[in-house]
């Protein structure tokens, strides 16, 4: 056996599925073997990978053992000369196993390998050649100087910047992401660590590889696509407080010393301000158009109760002034309904949409106006105000972000940036097959044109036109004003799709759709996971305005039953069970409707336990899987909030349920 390659799995099924699917193609014409061991993944990854790679050897971990544990599983009943560690988000080349076996046969010294990896735009990834992290070189990383002087062999010897990327170069770290070793160095120098979960393992294992003697290199001939982080998700704090202190454990490990103690304290101090730095900027990210908002309405507010103040009134003769407490108290209390109500319309999530502010502003006035009755008689001003306020809100909440879209796009079509511009790259058949995934997976794309892989000379009728091959890409990206390229694997070779997109990075997105699969992957960007187009991956309850709008919901109507509970509890089936469920809403256990529990697929968006389910809108009720499984899907692929109504509107006797 030449090779063995293990991939462990978490919840990223469907690339997965594209990463074995390159695998299987690089390993043509060699003694190839693939382990994935699972890490209790909830998403049908098992099931999956039994169904449609039988041949894949499979280890069905029942916990999440981290990717140390994990791979040290594959590694034990691997039988390859060599071990090639891979990620599951990862596309190899046809001939990169090929390559890679011929130098590390041509390099005894040699124990283990890091290859050129790019992003699914196209971008070289620094972390393809690094250095230790010692104290200075993490002080570098974490200061930022290794980014000011990312050519300096002082300043960015973590990213190892003065090393060329286009050249074989015997380099320190290998990354996790693909990591080939020599067996018999693996048996030498021993296996990953398992105190590391996840992160530090592959810089500890590459260290020791060097300690015993070995070389690992940098190999930047075909190069593989990295969609860096899927199964991470590295923008989030747990990533910071993970990744940091697996730097902990490798200084504990290898340093000694007071300089061990102060490298590890300067970590630990790290960690506080990553955690912060992500916490505030995370805010900030959210709050600048709710600020930008409030910026502008009051501002503009002040304007109009001087001009209403010193022409309207002043001509009419009522001598009407308005006091301080006006803009200290009656405005800001304006703009807070205002923008919670655009905030629960979902004006603030992405993409934007017009309709969702002017539907909040709308709300929010109708609120407004029932407050106004409450106020005291000091605080109860011209009811036009509140009017001429709306209108002057609509504007200048719209207008502030129709002026930014300008600058940046240099058209008003403020909503149609969700849609793309897109040619899809491969034969007829697979044409279709594209735009029929992206057609029931409800995706705004925008499909200009068909592309074949090689030029053709009787162009079949299609609705789709076909205006060029392959070889033109660059042109007719240029020319079309393409926004997004979507490759079709089973007529171009992954070899020449990661070719096009180091050629055009930068200037297009990039999905591809495997060969026979029901998904299109990709990754807009480097500092992004990687994402996709699938037939059951869009559910509208995922959405963020959805998620909110039924949380708000939740606790409002349980609100609504305490008041009327006295009533209630006397026409409900089990008055106890519903004290019993307001409570449990209110702490976030459970939701007033939701799945029903016999069958709930896999890939759908966890909820809480729904105490009423879509089943309960009927009055024959059936205890057939099939059944109900698909009443769970359509009530999470096409959810509003107006169907947690009917079922409660429905089924409204059975509020005190305890068990489904």
């Amino acid at each position: 056996m030449q090779l063995s390659v293990i991939i462990v799995n978490y919840n990223v099924k469907y690339f997965l599925e594209q990463v074995l699917l390159s695998v299987t193609r690089a390993a043509k014409g060699l003694q190839v073997e693939t382990i994935v061991v699972d890490n209790n993944s909830v998403d049908d990854s098992v099931d999956f990978i039994r169904k449609h790679f039988p041949e894949v050897i499979l280890i069905a971990n029942k916990e999440n053992t981290g990717f140390a544990v994990a791979n040290n599983q594959g590694i034990r009943i691997s039988k390859g000369k060599y071990v090639l560690l891979l990620n599951p988000d990862t596309v190899v080349g046809e001939d990169t196993f090929r390559s890679v076996i011929k130098f590390m046969d041509a390099n005894p010294n040699a124990g283990g390998l890091g290859i050129r990896m790019i992003d699914g735009k196209g971008f070289f990834l620094p972390e393809s050649k690094r250095g230790l992290p010692t104290p200075w070189v993490s002080f570098c990383k974490m200061t930022g100087l290794g980014s000011l002087f990312a050519k300096s062999k002082l300043f960015n010897h973590y990213y190892m910047g003065h090393l060329s990327a286009d050249a074989i170069q015997e380099i320190e770290v290998l990354a996790g992401a693909f990591m080939w070793m020599r067996r018999e160095t693996l048996e030498k120098v021993g296996y990953l660590d398992e105190a590391f979960f996840m992160y530090g393992e592959d810089i500890d294992l590459s260290y020791r590889i060097i300690q015993g003697g070995y070389k690992n290199y940098y190999f930047p001939h075909d190069p593989i696509i990295h969609y860096k982080g899927e199964s991470t998700k590295k923008g989030s704090l747990n990533y910071v407080k993970v990744f940091y202190n697996a730097m902990i454990i490798f200084a504990r490990k290898h340093f000694s010393g007071s300089g061990a103690q102060l490298y590890i304290r300067v970590i630990q101090l790290a960690i506080y301000l990553r955690a912060g730095l992500a916490l505030l900027s995370r805010f900030l990210k959210q709050m600048i158009a709710p600020l930008l908002d409030a910026f502008f309405i009051y501002g503009g507010m002040y304007f109009i109760k001087n001009f209403w103040q010193n022409n309207i009134k002043a001509a009419e003769g009522t001598g009407l002034t308005y006091g301080p407490e006006y803009m200290l108290f009656n405005v800001p209390l304006y703009i807070s309904l205002w923008l919670i109500a655009i905030f629960l319309s979902g004006g603030y999530d992405k993409p934007f949409r017009l309709s969702r502010v002017i539907r909040g502003l709308i709300v929010g006035t109708i609120i407004i106006s029932a407050v106004y009755g409450f106020l005291p008689e000091s605080l109860r001003f011209s009811r036009a105000m509140i009017l001429l306020g709306t209108a002057w809100a609509a504007l200048a909440t719209s207008g502030w972000r129709l002026a930014q879209h300008f600058l940046k796009n240099r058209d008003f079509r403020i909503e149609a940036t969700s849609s793309k511009r897109v040619l899809i790259v491969g034969s007829l058949d697979e044409c279709q097959r594209v735009q029929e995934i992206v057609f029931r997976a409800g995706i705004a794309l925008e499909t200009v044109a068909w592309v074949t892989p090689q030029p053709i000379t009787t162009k079949p009728s299609y609705n789709t036109p076909h205006i060029g091959h392959l070889a033109e890409l660059p042109q007719l990206i240029e020319y079309f004003e393409v926004a997004e390229i979507i490759f079709c694997a089973q007529d171009i070779s992954n070899q020449q799709i990661i070719q096009y997109l180091i050629e055009l990075k930068g200037k297009v997105d990039f999905k591809i759709v495997p060969e026979g699969s029901q998904s299109i992957i990709g990754s807009n960007s480097k500092n992004t996971a990687g994402d996709l187009y699938a037939l059951d991956t869009h559910f509208d309850i995922a959405l963020p305005r959805h998620r909110r709008n039924k949380k708000v919901f939740d606790i409002s109507f349980c609100l609504l039953l305490l008041l009327i509970a006295p009533i209630l509890c006397l026409l409900v089936k089990h008055p106890i069970g519903l004290l019993k469920n307001i409570a449990l809403v209110l702490l976030g256990k459970k939701t007033w409707a939701g799945y029903h529990p016999l069958a709930i697929p896999p890939q759908l968006p966890p909820l809480k336990k729904g105490i009423l389910h879509p089943l309960d809108v009927h009055q024959q009720r059936t205890s057939n899987t099939d059944t109900i499984k698909h009443t769970n899907l359509l009530y999470a692929k096409d959810y509003t909030l107006e169907k947690d109504t009917r079922i409660i509107w429905k089924a409204w006797r059975s509020l005190g349920r305890t068990l489904n």
